[in-house]
């Protein structure tokens, strides 16, 4: 499984972003998204996850309600759209896949993108 994440970037407090990861190498049925972020200094935190098939989705709290994660079968990508982009919300973001969801945080996924950093300016 390859992942590619991109569309990171520059962007003022207030300000939106969309994330993109590429997803080949296999058919993902059955398989959960997911992206999180690790800012400096910081461990990696779940941002979001949804579901291949049914297109379920979840949320961490802090994002919950700003970010809305969304998926393209036919093109195999799976998008962040990020809105109302706060200077917390500064770090490297990753997406990653994974088989099943059991312990809920980074242990699920087996497989990463290489990260695409989001600055917000203050």
């Amino acid at each position: 499984v390859q992942l590619q994440a991109s569309g990171g970037g520059l962007v003022q407090a207030g300000g939106s972003l969309r994330l993109s990861c590429a997803a080949s190498g296999r058919t993902f049925t059955n398989w959960v998204m997911g992206w999180f972020r690790q800012a400096p200094g910081k461990e990696r935190e779940f941002v979001s996850r949804i579901t291949w098939n049914l297109g379920t989705k979840y949320y961490a709290d802090f994002v919950k309600g700003r970010f809305t994660i969304s998926r393209d079968s036919a093109k195999n990508m799976v998008y962040l759209q990020m809105n109302s982009l706060k200077f917390d919300d500064t770090a490297v973001y990753y997406c990653a896949a994974a088989r099943a969801i059991r312990y809920g945080d980074s242990r699920d996924y087996i497989s990463w993108g290489q990260g695409t950093q989001v600055t917000v300016s203050s």
